[in-house]
């Protein structure tokens, strides 16, 4: 070492080390990097001095631009569960499996007004559609408000064991024990959760038989839309969630309701079937949802005495309170916290693991695209201005600084105004888009009819 030394001093090489450092014994020795900056971009460059990132709300009354993002991804998650999607991993095969479209239903908490397939409403009358009193107990007094929240809020475990109900209600209509109905069938789903003008949360599921490696596995030989159909209802007649008394409260057993509707799902339905694409574009519909049908408000409620700065219905506004009241009785429920919601605290669009895609994936799918724009636009202004193609830099070469900072939330009300717009021309285009796409594929089918 010493020899080296001597070497680098009669190269003349840092003799001027030891005299800026004052001599010293032990030093600290590193390796200075050269950096060449391909590029740079500061806030400060933006109108504000800020830049902007969508606020990811998936509820419309929240806002309506981000909704319509969330509404469409959830609408190619449900779709490719029915189709089949190979670059979402979902093989075409899938159409071929048993698949129907379920809605179960909260039961009643007492009479309200209604619109009935045929006559007048109990209370006499014949409402028309969007008469805001349907919905409405005809006696509040006597309305079971109680019941109505526990529901909400115990409806994510009384679909649970609906799921489990309806696994063992399969492996019995087989033949088959519970453990040997995993090895051979597995059942997938996607649902959305939608409010009632009662106030009561209703769910809407796609339930499909895969076989047991789920959607890329056909299902048994025993596995048909009839067996589904009769174990749907068996399972969501059994399925119950128990609740013991708590306060002035009683025990109680949380039930689906009687009406329990399931239609098969063809591409092509009649009057008693329903299509792929109306089954998708409608779970897609409620994704975005929460209690605006109930005209609850759509943000968290800090205190009680919020409330009253709402100008909400009677009967929602008795729904909030309810769980007010009762947060004491039962504090593992949240239900003041979740007042808003009505009691409800559950995911309003999930699915099972090997029914379709994530929406993570999709969103991941969706950003990797926009990065590749920009990547490709920053290599176009490297290679004008003479620099390296970042393709041909080694990674171990590139340094990649970045620091942000929360500014705030919100937009000013003209960049609100100007938001809007754009938002709005964003959605008329899509929806010019599909049209058009729609005419191109009928005026293919047309074409290869007119060809046979």
């Amino acid at each position: 070492m010493r020899r080296a030394a001597g070497r680098r001093a009669a190269r003349g090489e840092d003799r001027s080390a030891p005299e800026r450092l004052g001599g010293p014994r032990r030093a600290v020795r590193g390796v200075v990097f050269l950096i060449q900056v391909l590029h740079s971009y500061a806030t400060s460059s933006e109108p504000d001095g800020r830049i902007k990132v969508a606020c990811g709300n998936r509820r419309a009354s929240r806002c309506p631009a981000c909704s319509r993002t969330y509404a469409a991804d959830t609408y190619h998650l449900i779709r490719a569960g029915l189709i089949g999607d190979e670059s979402k991993g979902v093989p075409s095969t899938v159409r071929d499996h048993p698949r129907v479209f379920a809605t179960l239903t909260a039961p009643s908490f007492g009479p309200v007004h209604n619109r009935p397939d045929s006559g007048a409403c109990r209370c006499g009358t014949a409402h028309l559609t969007g008469d805001p009193i349907l919905g409405t107990p005809l006696d509040p007094e006597r309305y079971d408000y109680a019941h109505a929240v526990l529901w909400n809020n115990n409806a994510p475990a009384l679909w649970k064991r609906f799921a489990i109900y309806l696994r063992r209600k399969l492996a019995k209509a087989a033949g088959l024990t519970r453990r040997d109905f995993e090895s051979v069938a597995r059942v997938s789903f996607g649902k959305v959760a939608e409010y009632q003008r009662r106030g009561a949360v209703h769910f809407h599921a796609v339930i499909r038989i895969d076989g047991p490696d789920g959607a890329d596995s056909p299902p048994p030989a025993w596995a048909t839309v009839a067996l589904l159909d009769r174990a749907i209802h068996d399972a969501a007649r059994d399925a119950s969630v128990p609740l013991g008394p708590s306060g002035d409260q009683p025990g109680r057993v949380l039930r689906w309701g009687e009406q329990i509707d399931v239609r098969p799902i063809r591409a092509f339905g009649d009057d008693s079937e329903i299509t792929e694409q109306a089954v998708a574009s409608y779970v897609a519909k409620y994704a975005t949802k929460a209690a605006e049908s109930t005209e609850s408000v759509d943000r968290r409620l800090i205190d009680r005495g919020e409330l009253e700065r709402y100008d909400v219905p009677a009967h929602t506004r008795r729904l909030i309170e309810t769980c007010w009241d009762l947060d004491g009785a039962y504090p593992e429920m949240l239900l003041a916290h979740w007042s808003h919601m009505l009691g409800f605290r559950g995911h309003f669009s999930s699915k099972s693991p090997t029914y379709s895609t994530t929406l993570g994936t999709l969103r991941q799918a969706r950003t990797d695209f926009r990065a590749a724009q920009a990547r490709e636009e920053l290599r176009e202004r490297l290679l004008a201005g003479g620099l390296p193609d970042l393709d041909d830099l080694p990674d171990e070469e590139t340094l990649v600084l970045a620091h942000w900072s929360f500014a705030g939330s919100g937009l000013t009300p003209g960049e609100s105004l100007l938001a809007a717009g754009v938002a709005r021309e964003i959605h008329e285009n899509r929806i010019t888009a599909r049209e058009e796409l729609a005419t191109l594929r009928d005026r293919e089918e047309d074409q290869a009819w007119t060809a046979c």
